[in-house]
């Protein structure tokens, strides 16, 4: 019993003033711990008893729960935390259940009737609830109903150590506390109930709000870095975790590279761009089932059989979570997120993280697709350049001129080889016409409709070489503010001619080797294997075996680029041709300067025949290219002085400057002889050498050449 002056029972003006209290105390708590405690304090003053309880019923499963169980011993001190079922008293334990049928309380609330046990060891019909009672001292118990206007709650129960404690005016009483105790229970509980709504209300608001900023993410970015960094940031005010990675799905090698990764605790064991195999490891299973597995700690065991596996668990990773990212039907790759807690993610994170993994996944293929589409488009760009500068060139394979045996067994040759994918070496003197091969070769494959990309290793510096044929990254050095793509890759599934081979540094060809054996390679500064289908076709004027001999060229480069070789004549090997090219070469510029060049000398043509062309064609088309400039009329002047061997000396001996004098004499004179000596007018000598007819006569006059020296009518012009 409380040590307050207790109130008499009979006394209706105490009863109803502690009636008050209660309401008071109602008014003043929304919690039911803190309430019944608060009851406990002060209905020992007007009922007799040593425990109070509070007892509901659970419709979904049907049984009575105990939710609270005060005793006077408790109800002195402070009450615990403002949660149902926090006072524990032996093993009475709120959250403790019992079957309806099997309550005392459970009675009540069926019967909606008071129900009083005067002496509990007497009561056969809960033996369940008795045998708990017994275990408490509890020798009487009066139990009432809690019933609002709105439902049927449970019962409010009051025990004594006594027996025979309760009787009909205690009945009376207590229903006036129980009906307004049911009034507070009903909405302590609706208040419980709202703040769990809110807070559920909140958890959707933050994961919707989640969504949202993925979804704002998708948007914002096509960059597959910046959406993951902004989606790994949002992700992590919803979910507690400390690790996030986006492992995407490298076809051509079958394996999973880890892309994108935040561990800000990482150890640095686990790093962006690792790879392991799509088999054996938690995001592969995922991948093959394309449904999220969770890593538990149980799990850890058996997942140390992947390599990368070992790797997160020695970082301290205890539990984890792989959503596969399915986009149209295709499996990209895996959303991973990690813990260092044992269990971490319950089924609602992993509800949530594949909603965010759905949206991911539309972000992925976006970004591949647009990653793709940039890469053609650049590609597209640079053929579109490459091919501007190849129409500017004008190398087309008609201009293949001749006729000799020489240049039909070449011919030959390429037309046996053309239709096979076999590496091609072309080998002969500069300007001979080896890129022509190189483009008929192309143009008689399978591959003529795509791209024929040509490189001359001698014209690029050897540091920017590797860069050009490979491409770079961007930030691969100093200066590659953006990515390049290499010419091996302009030139997929067309012929790539490299012209003067043998000028590529030894430290660039085991790189040039490998791409021909594997028809895969890496960009500068690049992790990503790429791989081509690309024709070789190879020029040089160098003995490449000479080279080898000399270790100035890889011997298995060598062997691997001279798969077919092709050596191109020169054109004092073939001087047939050379009338046949004279007369394409000056129509062709007399076309582009609107000049009529009709005939052309014998002299002039046997002069041509004879000479050795060590510039072999080209020497050859820029000769005539000069001789059309110089060309005033309809007959073909070539500046015969102007052949001499190059690199010949500046300082030259008397014998050799009266030499070219005579032929200078003798050319003169042949031009008086044809037009019967006339020097000046529209048929005169002047003009057939293509200089002004005082020009003439000046050169005449030091040359010593006179009226009498000319054939014909022997007269000399005005």
């Amino acid at each position: 019993m409380s040590e307050a002056e207790p109130i008499r029972a009979d006394s209706a003006l105490g009863r109803y003033r502690a009636l008050l209290e209660v309401s008071e105390a109602i008014a003043a708590h929304r919690e039911l711990p803190a309430l019944f405690h608060e009851l406990a304090q002060r209905l020992p003053g007007i009922v007799r008893f040593d425990f109070l309880s509070l007892v509901l019923h659970e419709p979904a499963r049907n049984v009575m729960r105990l939710h609270i169980l005060e005793s006077r011993a408790s109800s002195s001190s402070d009450p615990g935390p403002a949660t149902l079922g926090s006072t524990t008293l032996g093993s009475a334990t709120p959250g403790s259940e019992l079957p309806v049928d099997q309550s005392p309380g459970g009675r009540v609330w069926e019967t909606q009737e008071p129900l009083m046990i005067s002496s509990v060891d007497e009561e056969p019909r809960f033996p369940q609830a008795v045998q708990m009672m017994r275990r408490h001292n509890i020798r009487s118990v009066c139990m009432l109903p809690l019933t609002t206007a709105m439902r049927r709650l449970g019962a409010m129960g009051v025990g004594s150590t006594q027996v025979g404690t309760y009787g009909e005016s205690d009945v009376e009483f207590l229903l006036l506390v129980a009906r307004q105790v049911a009034v507070a229970v009903d909405n302590a509980l609706n208040y419980q109930d709202a703040r769990s709504y809110q807070q559920q209300l909140g958890r959707e608001r933050d994961r919707l709000r989640l969504l949202l900023e993925i979804n704002n993410a998708l948007v914002a970015n096509l960059d597959l870095r910046e959406l993951f960094a902004a989606t790994s940031t949002s992700l992590r005010r919803v979910i507690h975790h400390d690790y996030t990675s986006l492992a995407l799905i490298d076809v051509e090698a079958n394996q999973l590279r880890l892309h994108a990764l935040d561990f800000p605790q990482g150890k640095g064991l686990v790093q962006e761009e690792m790879v392991g195999p799509l088999e054996g490891s938690p995001p592969a299973k995922a991948v093959a089932l394309r449904q999220p597995v969770v890593l538990k700690s149980a799990d850890c065991d058996e997942a140390r059989q992947s390599e990368m596996a070992r790797h997160h668990l020695a970082e301290g990773l205890k539990s984890a979570c792989f959503i596969p990212l399915v986009n149209r039907d295709r499996v990209l790759g895996t959303l991973n997120v990690g813990s260092l807690r044992e269990d971490a993610f319950t089924d609602d994170d992993v509800d949530l993280l594949a909603q965010v993994a759905n949206q991911i996944a539309i972000a992925v293929g976006n970004a591949l697709a647009f990653g793709q589409i940039a890469e053609l488009r650049a590609k597209l760009a640079e053929e579109k350049l490459y091919l501007e500068d190849e129409i500017r060139t004008e190398h087309n394979f008609e201009e293949m001129v001749g006729e000799s045996e020489a240049l039909k067994r070449v011919l030959k040759k390429v037309e046996t080889v053309a239709a096979t994918d076999s590496t091609v070496l072309i080998q002969g003197e500069t300007g001979t016409g080896k890129e022509m091969i190189a483009r008929a070769l192309h143009n008689l494959s399978k591959r003529r409709d795509a791209t024929f990309v040509k490189v001359n290793c001698a014209a690029i510096p050897s540091g920017l070489l590797e860069s050009e044929l490979f491409g770079h990254e961007r930030g691969a050095f100093t200066g590659a503010i953006a990515q390049k793509i290499g010419r091996f890759e302009l030139a997929h599934r067309g012929t790539l001619f490299l012209d003067e081979i043998g000028d590529i540094p030894l430290e660039l060809q085991p790189k040039l080797l490998r791409v021909l054996q594997e028809q895969a390679f890496e960009r500068l500064g690049g992790t990503r294997t790429i791989r081509v289908d690309v024709r070789l076709v190879a020029a040089t004027n160098q003995d490449l075996a000479q080279m080898v001999a000399e270790r100035e060229f890889r011997s298995d480069l060598y062997y691997r680029v001279n798969v077919f070789p092709i050596v191109v004549p020169p054109l004092r090997e073939r001087t047939e041709d050379i009338p046949l090219l004279v007369r394409y070469f000056a129509q062709k510029y007399a076309r582009r300067m609107n000049k009529n060049i009709e005939t052309i000398p014998t002299e002039t043509m046997e002069a041509l025949e004879r000479w050795r062309w060590p510039g072999n064609v080209r020497e050859l088309e820029n000769l005539i290219e000069r001789a059309v400039i110089l060309s005033q009329g309809p007959v073909l002047r070539v500046p015969l002085t102007e052949l001499k061997p190059v690199g010949e000396s500046a300082t030259v001996s008397v014998d050799t400057i009266a030499t070219l004098e005579a032929a200078e004499r003798e050319h003169i004179l042949r031009a008086l002889r044809e037009t019967r000596g006339i020097v000046g007018g529209p048929r005169g000598a002047a003009i057939l050498l293509g200089m002004k007819r005082t020009t003439l006569q000046s050169r005449m006059r030091k040359l010593g050449i006179s009226n009498w020296q000319m054939a014909g009518s022997g007269r000399a012009g005005p």
